[in-house]
């Protein structure tokens, strides 16, 4: 089994499969438009913009499960990135990253590539967030927040999991690494 054997949905609700990107090293992250962490989106355009001609995409998944930072619909969402952050990849459909409903794309990458620890830049203040709404968050492989990163080889391997305080330009040298 592999990333490309899923199918999601577009931010249009149309069923995409990952099959179509065959080939391609991808950065799939799942975002929120009211994050202390948004400004991210800032450093992800760079970095597609960089390797996009390299057979590199991001993938995005607006996600509201974490302090209700991605409110709207899909298509605000994706209108805010586009408008507000310039947003030049896809976005997908709102979903559900932990719990009941989450996306069986995001099971299948957490199985792949579990948790460790929260660290890099504000480690510690999203580590003392995380403690407050659970104690245990370190006992289960479950997205901690918004704009965890995972990066999957061209072959569809799921490589690294990025949590939303690791440096950029870490996840940017691991994905130079696999292009």
């Amino acid at each position: 089994m592999s990333v490309y054997d899923f199918e999601v949905k577009d931010g249009d609700g149309n069923t995409v499969s990952l099959a179509d990107y065959t080939g391609k090293v991808l950065l799939i992250v799942n975002s929120a438009t009211e994050c202390g962490f948004t400004p991210q989106y800032t450093e992800l355009n760079e970095i597609y913009n960089e390797f996009k001609d390299d057979g590199f995409e991001i993938l995005d998944f607006p996600c509201n499960q974490f302090g209700g930072q991605a409110p709207g619909t899909a298509e605000e969402i994706r209108e805010v990135c586009r408008s507000k952050w310039l947003v030049p990849y896809t976005i997908f459909d709102k979903i559900d990253v932990n719990g009941e409903n989450a996306e069986p794309l995001y099971e299948y990458l957490k199985k792949e590539q579990p948790f460790k620890d929260i660290t890099g830049n504000d480690a510690e203040k999203l580590k003392s967030v995380l403690k407050s709404i659970d104690s245990n968050y370190m006992d289960n492989d479950d997205i901690k927040w918004n704009f965890t990163k995972f990066l999957v080889d061209r072959e569809g391997n799921v490589c690294q999991r990025f949590e939303p305080t690791e440096d950029l330009d870490d996840v940017k040298e691991a994905i130079r690494a696999l292009l």
